[in-house]
């Protein structure tokens, strides 16, 4: 590895000090315990587009979070920098991810407005440092220092100032590890492409539509190309389309970010936190066809009527849920009961829950 790299040398160590494990290194150690955790488990249940009981060839948070830690591993090791690490973020990235994707988090930032938000990379930052109850010693699952900040993706203010050390980032205006900010942009490259696939199982994004977007047609006119009078089944063609889409960004940011680093010089983790800019990029053109995917998502997939229902429907059960526990506290399970963070305890509840749960917990409501 890179000496700017994260290694157990100069990592920050953990909360609660723990002897080494003789077969394990930390971050060896810290993916270990996130995928025998609880929350990693319901990751299955939880949707990244459509709902879970909508179909099973769909996306959920867990088959997103492997795909995550796919590119992350393989880009840094690219990159000669800790894939361990980066495996560890990429598969607890998600944790904190409310049932029904990004419908679920608005309403339930919605229901908190008056009881400090909720922002799902703070809350998977709380599945790990407090919900998890699986060790005698600590709450949570003790990870290191870069483990933890690099599931941190977001913040706001007023909670970055609440952690201490891990929060001066959001505060101070410097940056993560390498190995965190490819976690960043795998994140991005993959559930854009993969929800375009989605899309298409759907039947929301036909190939006349994913036409129109300018990535995918250059990339579907080149593969056709390429075959030269090769024919195929029309998925076949759309998800080579995809894979060589998903082989030019990866392959783009990983020789971007090559030149970056390399221009800049940096010898040390510390000069990595403190450069003007990340260091893990796209290059320009290829950042505007991401940019050009996540409109065209947007416009056609994630405005659809079809997921705006899903959308209205999510919203409505999140926020029934909340005014349940609200008005019958008692109901909610002791575990997740934290007497004078009330509305932080249902909170915690209701982003735990799976898709189906939530689902069948609010029916029995009626």
């Amino acid at each position: 590895m890179k000496k700017y790299a994260v290694h157990e040398d100069n990592s920050l160590g953990r909360e609660y000090l723990e002897n080494k494990s003789p077969l394990r290194n930390d971050f060896q150690r810290d993916r270990d315990r996130i995928i025998h955790s609880s929350a990693f488990r319901r990751l299955m249940y939880k949707t990244q587009v459509f709902v879970n009981h909508e179909g099973d060839m769909f996306r959920t948070r867990l088959t997103h979070s492997l795909e995550v830690s796919q590119i992350s591993r393989g880009v840094a090791r690219s990159l000669e920098l800790n894939e361990d690490l980066a495996e560890t973020i990429a598969l607890a990235h998600d944790l904190g991810h409310t049932p029904f994707g990004h419908a679920g988090q608005d309403a339930l930032n919605k229901c908190m407005k008056d009881h400090g938000g909720f922002e799902h990379n703070y809350q998977s930052l709380r599945v790990v440092d407090k919900l998890e109850k699986r060790y005698c010693d600590f709450a949570g699952l003790n990870l290191t220092f870069e483990s933890r900040e690099g599931i941190l993706k977001h913040c706001s203010k007023k909670n970055a100032i609440s952690l201490g050390p891990l929060g001066e980032r959001f505060i101070n205006k410097t940056h993560p590890s390498l190995e965190a900010q490819i976690v960043d942009i795998a994140d991005s490259i993959a559930y854009n492409i993969h929800d375009i696939e989605d899309g298409y199982r759907s039947g929301i994004l036909p190939l006349s539509k994913l036409k129109r977007l300018d990535f995918f047609n250059e990339s579907y006119r080149n593969l056709r190309n390429d075959l030269n009078g090769y024919e195929a089944a029309e998925k076949v063609y759309v998800y080579e389309t995809l894979r060589r889409m998903l082989f030019l960004l990866i392959n783009d940011v990983t020789n971007n970010s090559r030149k970056l680093i390399n221009d800049t010089n940096i010898r040390t983790i510390d000069e990595v936190r403190n450069n003007k800019t990340t260091l893990i990029n796209l290059s320009t053109p290829i950042q505007n066809y991401i940019n050009d995917c996540r409109n065209f998502l947007r416009t056609n997939l994630y405005q659809h009527s079809r997921v705006n229902n899903m959308t209205r429907s999510a919203q409505k059960i999140i926020s029934d849920l909340f005014i349940y526990y609200d008005d019958n506290f008692e109901a909610l399970p002791s575990d997740y009961k934290i007497h004078e963070k009330k509305y932080r305890s249902i909170a915690d509840f209701l982003s735990g829950m799976t898709d189906r749960f939530a689902l069948e917990k609010h029916k029995s409501l009626n």
